[in-house]
């Protein structure tokens, strides 16, 4: 038994290992997957000293409780939350000594979904198609974290980050996401395109890793009929038949049957992962770079 270990005291709500994803497998089938708000994984890892794409845990909503076997720094980002060890508040987006066997408790997010833990060592679960990433659509990756698990970890290599805090975006109070038209925009009816740019909608319940779901007016369609099965890229904007965009995030199927009105700039999908259930949100037009 390694003492380079995380035990899982409490799993949360949906807690999973990310890291940079698997880009490159589409072909086979296999979504990117990966943290969702990519800034905010990269920036904990550099504050434990962790290379950019080492595994952290992503927490959804209420957070998670590690045990460590050995000493290690750990650092919270993310969704902002209470941060305790051994009941004892610690700071939040900073570097945390953790003791041997203390209990870390990252709490539930006051602001925002999705809180990321990065310790140092990183986590060192097996990859799949070169990455440790949870990917919930195809099952690849290891399972979500539950009581009792128990996480290997890795030897430091690097120094970490001295810095008091790490200044980190507020999650969104309104999201604008960046939309260029297309490939399918024409599948829908004039009025349809520029409602969809125009009005509000407010992200739904419904939403997972797979794809941020939005309610709001329904896109009506000019084409009849479904297409056939086409590729699909991460920040595509599928439109099912009820009529609400649906903004695929990163373990979105590689194909599908839906037309994509618009695709989300890439840089705006962070935001979107820390959407919470009822945030406005508009897509605004941009020109193709």
């Amino acid at each position: 038994m390694t003492d380079r270990a995380l035990v899982v005291v409490r799993a949360g709500a949906l807690t999973t290992v990310q890291d940079l994803g698997r880009p490159g497998h589409a072909h086979l089938g296999v979504p990117r997957s990966g943290a969702l708000d990519g800034p905010a994984a990269a920036l904990v890892n550099r504050l434990v000293g962790n290379t950019r794409d080492a595994a952290v845990l992503e927490t959804t909503l209420n957070g998670c409780a590690v045990r460590p076997r050995s000493a290690v720094l750990v650092a919270v980002g993310g969704a902002p939350c209470p941060v305790t060890v051994d009941g004892r508040p610690v700071p939040w987006g900073a570097s945390v000594p953790v003791p041997a066997g203390a209990l870390l408790n990252v709490g539930t997010a006051v602001a925002g979904l999705r809180t990321y833990v990065a310790v140092s060592g990183a986590i060192t679960v097996d990859p799949v198609l070169g990455s440790r990433s949870t990917d919930l659509l195809s099952g690849l990756g290891p399972p979500p974290l539950t009581d009792g698990a128990v996480l290997p970890l890795g030897t430091p290599t690097h120094l970490h980050t001295r810095v008091d805090a790490a200044p980190q975006p507020a999650p969104p109070a309104e999201l604008v996401l960046r939309v260029a038209p297309g490939p399918r925009d024409d599948w829908f009816t004039r009025e349809a395109v520029q409602t969809f740019t125009s009005r509000t909608y407010r992200v739904s319940s419904a939403s997972n890793r797979i794809g941020l779901r939005t309610e709001g007016p329904a896109l009506e369609r000019a084409v009849p009929g479904e297409l056939p099965s086409e590729g699909m890229v991460l920040g595509a904007v599928q439109v099912p038949p009820d009529g609400r965009p649906v903004v695929f995030l990163a373990d979105h199927p590689t194909t599908g049957g839906y037309p994509v009105i618009a695709v989300v700039r890439t840089e705006d999908l962070a935001a979107a992962a820390q959407a919470v259930p009822g945030t406005p949100v508009r897509f605004l037009e941009v020109r193709r770079r």
